[in-house]
């Protein structure tokens, strides 16, 4: 019995490391040649009919008309037969928390999960955001210690993830949205972020504080939030002073600020002090629109982040009655002033608040904006070209271009046809290595 066990044992690891030896063939070729039936080499402009994209070291070398032969290439070229798929740059999302999601148990988590168990969560919600076709994220707001390890490691490749950008804890004004709350004082005490601040020149220490620590980006809440546990409402809470105090920092230092807010009065404000992106825009009014269009700032709806509250206000039972009304008046708002920002000519970048909806769901997004009025081809822009326009980082990302980073996600259909494809990407590969295939 002991010799059969153990010869049925050597058989099945010999074919499991022969499978795994072919898998990564693709991924450990020096050059990957990949026949795409649908390439969208730009979102926006018409798409092309059977081109060949060849890989070499994580970036695209070459973008040829046809199906060119793997041999070209040498012998240890590998190809990626993609066509019959439809094939684009890897998507971006501008404001995710992959530090965990919104939902009953949250009090519980916060106090049971030590540092070491968020940054494990956050691994697992990285990698099947990067499973759902999106290489490159903006984490607006997490453990600033956690996050950051969690963006070094993948970017040492130590672990799979996409590219992340990210803020740690927002700079924040006393009892605002960003603020600790709904807990014991003693706790509030405790958990009291160092980048919370009051006044001008407090809040330039917390902008330099951040970006000390390690932020790619400042966030910044200029309004109240739907999901603190205050009754604080969603208007403007972070001064005029205060506001232009951080944006001053953040550009002197080279990072760029993204802004929360809800109500007008707040998005106006961080408009008129310099932010580069809004986030959710909720209450948008024309004021907001002169100013999106004269400082070109980007509009981030999160549209998944209103339906999403909408439904667990109406459907469970943990929310506070402060969470809950603000949920349901907010998040029914949020699609009407979005589609009438897009339609005004304000720029859009996409984003989910995943986190606040569950990771991995991003392309839901899509669909949410494509109900709202907007056209497939402007929301592969938003999740592509503008995006990366956003980031900074149009010259390596967004579009599939020689000598830009090999990130390259495929369909089964066309969502130029149908948007629903972004809920069921087929193949992912980020920096020229296979992730989803």
């Amino acid at each position: 019995m002991t010799i059969k066990t153990t010869k049925a044992f050597k058989s099945l690891k010999h074919s499991f490391l022969t499978l795994s030896l072919l898998s990564s063939f693709n991924i450990l070729a020096q050059t990957q040649v990949i026949h795409a039936g649908t390439l969208l080499t730009v979102a926006g402009e018409k798409p092309l009919l059977k081109h060949s994209v060849v890989v070499k070291d994580g970036k695209i070398v070459n973008i040829h008309k046809g199906f060119v032969s793997v041999n070209k290439y040498g012998e240890d070229a590998a190809l990626i037969d993609l066509s019959a798929s439809f094939v684009m740059a890897g998507l971006m999302d501008s404001h995710v928390h992959l530090q965990g999601e919104l939902g009953p148990k949250n009090d519980s988590q916060s106090l049971r999960m030590s540092a070491a168990d968020v940054l494990m969560q956050s691994a697992f919600n990285a990698k099947k955001t990067l499973l759902a076709g999106f290489t490159t994220v903006r984490d607006l707001g997490a453990s600033a210690e956690q996050i950051f390890a969690l963006r070094d490691g993948i970017a040492k490749g130590w672990i799979e993830g996409p590219r992340i950008i990210a803020a740690g804890t927002s700079v924040s004004v006393t009892g605002g949205h960003g603020d600790v709350d709904g807990l014991s004082p003693d706790i509030l005490e405790m958990r009291t972020s160092e980048t919370v601040c009051d006044g001008p020149y407090d809040c330039r220490r917390a902008t330099r504080r951040a970006i000390k620590f390690g932020a790619d980006v400042i966030k910044i809440t200029s309004t109240g939030g739907v999901l603190s546990d205050t009754n604080t409402g969603t208007g403007q809470q972070m001064a005029d002073d205060e506001l232009k105090e951080v944006v001053d920092t953040a550009h002197a230092l080279g990072r760029k600020v993204a802004s929360h807010a809800h109500a007008a009065d707040g998005i106006n404000a961080a408009l008129r002090a310099g932010v580069d992106s809004i986030e959710h825009g909720s209450y948008a009014n024309k004021e907001s629109i002169k100013l999106f269009k004269k400082s070109g700032a980007y509009l981030v709806p999160t549209l998944m982040a209103g339906d999403t509250v909408v439904g667990l206000a109406k459907n469970t039972n943990f929310m506070s009655d402060a969470i809950k009304a603000k949920a349901i008046r907010v998040g029914a708002d949020m699609t009407a002033n979005f589609i009438n920002s897009f339609k005004a000519g304000v720029k859009i970048a996409y984003g989910t608040d995943s986190g606040v909806s569950p990771h991995g769901n991003n392309g839901k997004e899509a669909v949410l904006m494509a109900q709202a009025g907007m056209k497939n081809s402007d929301i592969l822009k938003s999740a592509t070209v503008n995006a990366a326009d956003l980031f900074g980082m149009s010259e390596s990302l967004g579009t599939l271009e020689k000598d830009k980073i090999a990130d390259i996600i495929a369909f089964d259909g066309n969502p130029l046809i149908d948007i629903n494809e972004l809920l069921a990407v087929a193949f992912v590969m980020k920096s020229g290595k296979v992730i989803k295939k």
